[in-house]
């Protein structure tokens, strides 16, 4: 372990093995990542709850924090915090192009993505637990993905954990794969109405340059193909309370329109514009996410998801690269993303094997949440445009005790831009003082 000070805080690396497949716990082991953050003056109560965050995703690393910042502020007057490098990210056992070639050919490399789903980290979270106070209950954080993973986690292990807060992430129980994308698209359609009435003219910017990329052969600095399709799904944007705005911005910058100071404008493409999409669309740094994003609504047999996202999106007509206005997209997983990213194209052969996959461990236990015992709070964004209100309160409904907070005030990302007021009154709920 290693400890060093920010402002107001004190942090401590932790790196714990824990089995690749929990069902053969003496097999393969991985490393998982964990950041101890303990308010500067706490630093050494013995008697200071622990308090574990799962960050979304999946397949993305915990926050990076620098001092109080967000809602650690709010979390650091009651908890010592663990953020969590969920198995496969940051600076756990990484799962990439290059690691995942050293696995074997793609029909071991599905196998292996087979154990990074919610299942996997809590039984991961339950050993590191159990490693760091024994058998006293922690409280636990999760947001978005991290709450679908503290659903299971309530389903699995209850008897480890002593509260769970959930922010935008109370997952369907039983919704497959095409139950989410059919509650998603007509979301996302609205997401898009509701940014053009705002920008009216990012409509027709928007139609300018899928013209240009229908017609032209647009690369992108890294390498990877900028397609209609691939410019759609800059729509992943819409779901954060600054994510339109931030677009509108983009989509200004995408040419030179004010002329090259000759009297000449540009047709082409910007530099700081196919920059800025290619940050925003490339999974080099989550290519876990892109892999078994469908996977985590899979449950039982017959639960392939065969690439769900794709086959709704052919039901809804306004999403079609020709329509006009242009329809972005939301956060879906598309197979062409494995040919047009450098990152993904070498994990298209695994892709397809895990999407073809048809018997999936459960991850929730109804029966179990229903005879709940775990103080539980959770706010629910009535216009999240990732998790469905729908399945959210249904899911609420479903576990016994859990107190929900429904506010159309926060987007998705209500945790984290609401400097700690989200997790302070899901902390009142619990508490009975709200």
């Amino acid at each position: 372990m290693s400890s060093y000070s920010q402002p107001g805080t004190v942090l401590t690396d932790h790196r714990f093995a824990v089995p690749l497949d929990h069902g053969d716990p003496d097999g393969r082991r991985i490393e998982v990542f964990a950041r101890e953050v303990v308010a500067a003056g706490k630093a050494g109560r013995a008697d200071l709850p622990w308090l574990l965050y799962l960050q979304g995703g999946p397949g993305f690393g915990s926050p990076r924090p620098v001092g109080r910042e967000s809602w650690l502020d709010r979390a650091l007057d009651d908890y010592r915090v663990l953020l969590l490098d969920q198995r496969g990210t940051g600076r756990s056992t990484p799962v990439n192009r290059r690691t995942l070639a050293r696995v074997g050919d793609a029909a071991a490399q599905a196998r292996h993505l087979a154990h990074f789903r919610a299942d996997s980290i809590v039984l991961d979270a339950e050993l590191i637990r159990r490693g760091l106070i024994g058998n006293r209950p922690w409280s636990v954080l999760g947001q978005s993905f991290g709450g679908f993973c503290a659903t299971t986690y309530l389903s699995f292990a209850p008897e480890g954990l002593r509260e769970v807060f959930v922010t935008g992430g109370l997952p369907g129980l039983t919704a497959t794969a095409e139950d989410v994308y059919r509650a998603a698209y007509p979301r996302v359609a609205a997401k898009n109405r509701a940014h053009f009435e705002r920008y009216p003219g990012d409509a027709g910017r928007a139609a300018r340059i899928a013209d240009h990329l229908r017609d032209h052969d647009v690369r992108l600095p890294g390498g990877g193909l900028l397609t209609v399709e691939a410019f759609q799904a800059l729509g992943l944007m819409l779901g954060s309370g600054s994510g339109g705005h931030r677009l509108h911005y983009l989509l200004e910058d995408a040419f030179d329109d004010a002329g090259d100071g000759f009297g000449t404008g540009d047709d082409e493409l910007t530099d700081t514009f196919l920059a800025q999409v290619e940050g925003q669309l490339s999974f080099a740094s989550a290519p876990l996410y892109a892999t078994v994003h469908e996977a985590i609504y899979a449950q039982g047999r017959g639960s392939a998801t065969r690439w769900a996202a794709q086959r709704v999106r052919a039901e809804h007509a306004a999403f079609d690269p020709a329509e006009r206005p242009l329809s972005f997209t939301g956060e879906m997983i598309y197979p062409w993303m494995f040919e047009t990213d450098p990152a993904l194209r070498p994990l298209r052969a695994a892709a397809e094997l895990v999407a073809e996959r048809d018997d999936w461990p459960a991850l929730y236990d109804a029966a179990r949440l229903r005879g709940n015992e775990v103080p539980v709070a959770a706010a629910v964004y009535h216009d999240d445009m990732y998790v469905d209100h729908g399945m959210s309160m249904e899911t609420a409904a479903t576990i016994r005790g859990l107190r929900a907070w429904v506010t159309n005030e926060y987007e998705h990302d209500g945790l984290r831009v609401s400097d700690g007021r989200v997790l302070d009154r899901l902390i009142g709920l619990v508490r009975g003082e709200s």
